[in-house]
């Protein structure tokens, strides 16, 4: 397992979130793809053909996130999903991998004869929040 992120900003107005590691990469991961590949049961199921397409969230944002022990967040959608807790070794792997899960996401829209548009909820406030920074793991304001 990577190491904890040294920190992690949510920018609410571009609907991204920094990560920032001890290695000194920085990923910026969009909501979107936060959403559509959450690790969470309702998303991924319990076995690989389980899984499920999640479209129409290109305007979804984030409202808050948990710190979930040592080794995970667990960020609060607004369209209402929570239930995904996002490992180290998964925000590494999405931001290292982003343009491929990208890529894999845009494709599997196109053959379902999907959509990432959806309207746009309101609930975003269009500010950057700093989510916290460690010494280590300790959420600040």
């Amino acid at each position: 397992m990577p190491a904890a992120p040294v920190n992690i900003i949510l920018h609410r107005k571009s609907r991204t979130l920094e990560v920032l590691w001890d290695d000194a990469v920085t990923h910026v991961l969009p909501c979107e793809l936060l959403r559509v590949y959450s690790p969470s049961a309702e998303v991924r199921g319990h076995a690989p053909e389980q899984a499920v397409l999640v479209a129409g969230k290109k305007r979804v944002g984030i409202e808050r996130i948990e710190m979930v022990g040592s080794y995970a967040i667990r960020p609060c959608f607004d369209d209402g999903h929570d239930t995904g807790l996002y490992t180290w070794s998964i925000l590494r792997d999405l931001g290292d991998n982003r343009e491929a899960h990208w890529k894999d996401y845009l494709i599997r829209l196109k053959t379902a004869g999907a959509s990432r548009d959806a309207k746009d909820n309101g609930r975003t406030q269009g500010r950057s929040e700093v989510v916290g920074e460690w010494q280590p793991l300790q959420v600040q304001g």
